[in-house]
């Protein structure tokens, strides 16, 4: 399915921020997707992930947060991050006319909407493509108490040699969340979901997701 990219903004005047939506037709749903800390939104992952999220029903709309469209390579302060998400998420449930949308994102992107979703934005599901439960250096140090505080469904998709996510910690987390919570392991991924010995770009990879991500939001808005 080759459908077109529209470029624009999401949002109100100088709070707006700069994205792209891929619509099929008929969509079941939207999926905002954002970007992780060091790439942005044309990155080749995030590409090919939105763009076979189509093949499945799925309108996307992945967006910049404020710090890389400005071309400073540190992210944003928090509130200035879920300004972003609550600007892009509340501009596509107005595009999305009544049709249900779900958030989610790539580790940095995908952490801040379930942040935003624990305080209130009304997201049907998240969608986390790889989610940074802690530091590399310090596992000890689990960043999941607002998980606790979402009601929605969640989809972690990990690698299992993701360092920001070790498989003990990851899975103490899931346990608390109970069925909230599917996790779907990439074997020999890491963060970027990169497998040893296998060759793969980065929109393949993204693309590849898409597998999982389809059903389940299609799952979640009761379109399986």
């Amino acid at each position: 399915m080759d459908l077109p990219e529209v470029r624009g903004s999401l949002g109100e005047s100088r709070s707006a921020v700069s994205a792209v939506w891929i619509v099929p037709p008929d969509p079941v749903a939207w999926l905002v997707v954002a970007h992780g800390a060091g790439a942005g939104m044309d990155h080749p992952f995030i590409v090919g992930f939105c763009r076979a999220m189509a093949e499945h029903g799925v309108a996307t709309a992945r967006f910049n947060f404020f710090y890389m469209n400005s071309g400073r390579r540190s992210p944003d302060p928090e509130p200035y991050l879920r300004a972003a998400w609550m600007e892009a998420f509340g501009a596509v449930m107005g595009m999305a006319e009544g049709i249900p949308a779900l958030a989610g994102g790539k580790s940095l992107g995908g952490r801040i909407a379930s942040m935003c979703v624990a305080d209130g934005m009304p997201a049907r599901g998240l969608v986390f493509l790889g989610y940074p439960l802690h530091s590399p250096a310090k596992p000890e140090r689990v960043r999941s108490e607002h998980l606790a505080r979402i009601d929605v469904p969640m989809l972690f998709l990990h690698g299992t040699r993701d360092p920001f996510a070790k498989p003990e910690p990851l899975a103490k987390v899931l346990e608390q969340l109970g069925t909230r919570a599917t996790l779907v392991a990439i074997e020999g991924g890491d963060h970027s979901f990169n497998v040893r010995g296998v060759k793969a770009d980065a929109r393949e990879i993204g693309a590849g997701l898409a597998e999982h991500a389809g059903p389940f939001v299609r799952r979640v808005v009761g379109a399986a």
